[in-house]
């Protein structure tokens, strides 16, 4: 048996890996178990996506001490472009120079290979990598996890942090709001003739959004990350086309915007669900990340939704701790709930709505999506409070991620 932690947390990816870390900085030990090797992570190459950290998630990993570290990676974005098609009417989001930028780009690389050195290097985490659970048991008192080699970790909470098919969340019955948008997410990367000016564009077709989303250049070569969503029937046919075709549809639909544009990564694509966890805790055992709540990429809120879980996680169980309170007492777990929960079905209400508004085909539908757009261009109250929502700064945030 392994030394006592107060955590158990299994998954050690972009969230997972940052719970232990900000876990760590408030004095609470945790052993993270994950089944992946970090250097197949890591490795060039091995992931050609790319996430847009919100304003108050930057907040987060400064307050943990990993500014210095990603800083120079991240790529500001100062403006966000929203357009249907491409046709007159669309939404342009700016903030004031002093306001600071809507957020930051990173390749999932960089922020895995940042996460996982402060890792390496805090003695308040253990972490067991290419490891994976045989049992898991919560008792009154404490939790343990065996792992297929026979070792035994224990604690005082458990903490679901594996991912959209959490085997933690399924074995323990948490129900599921769920559905497929019969959907797959194209991803990879792009050089292009001209600079991004550090300006996001999205998309609407009625098929799917498409994304493009500014990354740092890389010597003289500009580069951006593509996310491009198509419907599932036709997957088939666009992931089976060569590099070349790819990339002259992609041309096609962003336009002139970038000038010429060719790829600068692998190709990735993946299906597109929704799900909702009812209930996001029981008997020491909290759901943080895509183990709760999985949503569509369009706003790019997936990993900074999960992200405030871990800040209002850690500010509960940081506060529980000051009372002399166990990790895993119910009341700690509830006030984590019934924070969470509010929060992060609204997002995802306003995330699936647009993606049904702008999939509605026709010249009619797309006449009054751009009358609205055109609408809200011209109201700056508006437009500031969706500002606020796309920097993560609404509503009432745990200290990790105030400024």
């Amino acid at each position: 048996m392994s030394e006592e932690r107060d955590l158990v947390i299994l998954g050690g990816g972009l969230v997972g890996m940052t719970l232990a870390l900000a876990a760590a900085k408030a004095g609470i030990s945790s052993h993270v178990v994950d089944k992946a090797d970090p250097a197949e992570l890591t490795a060039a190459g091995a992931d050609g996506r790319a996430s847009a950290i919100s304003t108050a998630s930057w907040n987060l990993f400064r307050n943990i001490g990993l500014a210095e570290t990603l800083e120079p990676l991240g790529c500001p974005i100062e403006a966000i472009a929203v357009t249907d098609q491409l046709k007159p009417g669309r939404i342009d989001f700016r903030p004031k120079p002093e306001e600071g930028s809507l957020g930051r780009m990173f390749a999932n690389r960089d922020l895995r290979l940042a996460l996982f050195a402060a890792a390496r290097a805090e003695p308040a985490i253990a972490w067991h990598t290419r490891r994976e659970p045989v049992a898991r048991e919560r008792g009154a008192h404490r939790v343990s996890v065996t792992l297929y080699n026979g070792q035994e970790l224990t604690g005082r909470l458990m903490v679901a942090a594996e991912g959209r098919r959490s085997p933690t969340r399924d074995e323990a019955g948490f129900g599921l709001a769920k559905w497929d948008y019969r959907h797959r997410a194209m991803v990879t990367g792009l050089w292009h003739e001209r600079s991004h000016e550090n300006v996001a564009w999205e998309i609407f077709y009625p098929a799917g959004p498409l994304a493009l989303l500014p990354l740092l250049d890389e010597g003289a070569r500009h580069r951006s990350a593509l996310v491009w969503t198509v419907a599932e029937r036709d997957a088939a046919g666009w992931t089976g086309m060569s590099d070349r075709a790819f990339t002259a549809e992609v041309q096609a639909r962003v336009g002139a915007i970038l000038g010429t544009v060719e790829l600068s990564a692998p190709r990735m694509a993946y299906p597109l669900t929704f799900h909702h966890a009812g209930r996001i805790v029981d008997d020491r055992l909290a759901l943080i990340g895509d183990a709760a709540h999985g949503m569509h990429p369009i706003a790019g809120q997936g990993l900074n939704l999960g992200l405030r879980d871990v800040g209002v996680l850690i500010e509960v169980l940081g506060e529980g701790l000051r009372l002399g309170l166990d990790p895993g007492d119910a009341q700690l777990l509830a006030r984590y709930e019934r924070w969470r929960s509010v929060d992060a079905l609204s997002v995802m209400a306003a995330t699936d709505s647009i993606t049904r508004l702008f999939g509605i085909p026709g010249k009619l539908p797309s006449l009054v999506r751009r009358a609205g757009m055109a609408g809200v261009q011209r109201l700056p109250a508006l437009k500031r409070w969706f500002m606020d929502e796309a920097r993560g700064m609404s509503g009432k945030l745990p200290a990790l991620l105030q400024g």
